[in-house]
């Protein structure tokens, strides 16, 4: 999934709760979603223009009291899910491909956990920890390589890349373990439902 892909999707998601000026969502994007605390404008303005093009999005540019309050003009656009738009969230939420484990569209899809099926989350989840398993064996074996050159800060560089791969594979194992134990449990509550 493209960087831009990510950037749509997580703005879907975030219309999908309720119209945003550009301003908002860009702010919403930094507080909400880590990865893009770093975004400018200058991306996400044209990705707003190219989902209104693609007709995912729609535009209210009226100036009520409110939106005139800000300071800047591209503020005043708000953007607001249109009927195509709906029905794309839908899609990628149903959708568990290699994609929606990568290290740019992950913390995205997780956001919208709640409003994405228990078989389409564990999917994704365990997707996300084979990925980080492989780049374990990577990383591991990259710390061996250093250490046997006696290289003191790229061995501790390698070592803290290692750390942090193996606390997210404990938080996936944890978030696998609690998302089979609730299908289980609903499960096990519909089967006494019909019982009864």
């Amino acid at each position: 999934m493209a960087k831009t892909d990510v950037l749509s999707l997580a703005i879907l998601g975030m219309l999908s709760e309720q119209p945003l000026h550009g301003y908002q969502i860009r702010k919403r994007l930094g507080n909400e979603l880590g990865p893009f605390r770093a975004l400018s404008y200058g991306s996400l303005y044209p990705c707003l223009k190219r989902m209104v093009g693609e007709g995912l999005i729609a535009t209210d540019d009226r100036d009520d009291a409110a939106i005139r309050a800000t300071a800047s003009k591209r503020s005043r656009i708000s953007y607001q899910l249109t009927d195509a738009g709906h029905a794309r969230l839908a899609e990628e939420l149903a959708s568990s491909g290699a994609s929606s484990w990568d290290d740019d569209a992950f913390d995205v899809r997780f956001s919208m956990f709640e409003r994405t099926d228990s078989v389409t989350r564990l999917r994704i989840l365990e997707g996300r920890r084979s990925r980080l398993a492989e780049r374990l064996e990577e990383v591991s074996e990259g710390l061996q390589r250093v250490r046997e050159r006696h290289d003191a800060y790229t061995t501790e560089l390698h070592r803290h890349g290692l750390e942090r791969v193996e606390r997210e594979v404990e938080w996936l194992d944890r978030l696998i373990e609690n998302e089979r134990s609730a299908t289980r449990g609903d499960t096990n509550n519909t089967a006494s439902a019909g019982n009864n």
